[in-house]
């Protein structure tokens, strides 16, 4: 090996140098033990493949070295508490709700007697009940011509919803039905983040934010000001997010209640 024969020849002039150079003892210490050094890496890497001294040169022990410093490097790399747990959970949108105005005033007595999927009991409530299959949604039809469609599953589902609803008001004889001021209102997401959570100590420390009552229900409820979101925690770990009227909105606030809820975990 080149590296160690040089190593070795400096060991020999610094023998020569020791009587008259205080200094040359030292030296003559450091260069044994960078021979030591080598020797452990000739070693390592003669285990891992069959080692010829023709055909391997001092880039491969310094390749060796590298490696063997970059595994120890990412052995002791040091990962934030809870970010690997956090990055495999994703809160699920369970619903969407959203509004919009047909811009004309309807008569629901004559839209529930007209259309199929549709249902009205003026003495129950003051709205046209009308669900469809695809996207499956629920749609409240006022007679002022505002409409508030719940029960997707994503934005896009809810504005596919949305222009269903006004198509089919249009065919029961209102054509000039528009379709103005669509609005995402709500959306609802759960999650479950795979351990308890103490739900008093979490109340007690952030009592400006929490609400907790077990004997009316059975979750604490935290309201987040930015962004303005409301969960629902419950013992078991699992999340309701509501309020949020954009998604980020939702990841936001999952992510700012993760790393609160590490805290409270129960061992």
């Amino acid at each position: 090996m080149l590296q160690i024969s040089k190593i070795k020849n400096s060991i020999s002039q610094t023998k020569n140098l020791e009587n008259t150079i205080p200094e040359a003892k030292k030296l003559k210490e450091d260069l044994y033990a960078n021979m030591s050094i080598v020797k452990k890496i000739y070693q390592t890497s003669k285990k891992n493949s069959v080692f010829d001294s023709n055909q391997h040169s001092d880039t491969n022990i310094l390749a060796t070295e590298d490696k063997l410093f970059n595994t120890r490097e990412k052995q002791n790399e040091l990962i934030p508490f809870g970010a690997t747990r956090m990055n495999e959970i994703t809160p699920n949108i369970q619903n969407v709700v959203c509004t919009v105005n047909l811009g004309v005033q309807l008569d629901l007595k004559r839209i529930a007697l007209k259309a199929r999927n549709a249902e009205y009991n003026p003495r129950r409530f003051a709205a046209v009940i009308m669900r469809i299959r695809d996207p499956k949604t629920t749609a409240l039809i006022f007679s002022s011509g505002k409409m508030v469609i719940t029960g997707a599953k994503s934005e896009e589902a809810a504005k596919t919803s949305c222009r269903k609803y006004t198509r089919i008001i249009q065919r029961l004889g209102y054509g000039y039905a528009k379709f103005l001021d669509f609005k995402i209102q709500n959306i609802v997401a759960s999650c479950d983040i795979h351990f308890p959570v103490r739900l008093e100590s979490l109340a007690h420390a952030h009592n400006q934010f929490c609400s907790y009552e077990p004997e009316l229900f059975p979750g604490l409820i935290y309201r987040m000001i930015t962004p303005k979101v409301v969960l629902l925690v419950f013992v078991s770990g699992k999340l309701v997010l509501t309020g949020a009227k954009k998604r980020n909105d939702i990841y936001q606030a999952f992510n700012n209640i993760y790393a609160v809820l590490c805290l409270f975990k129960k061992s």
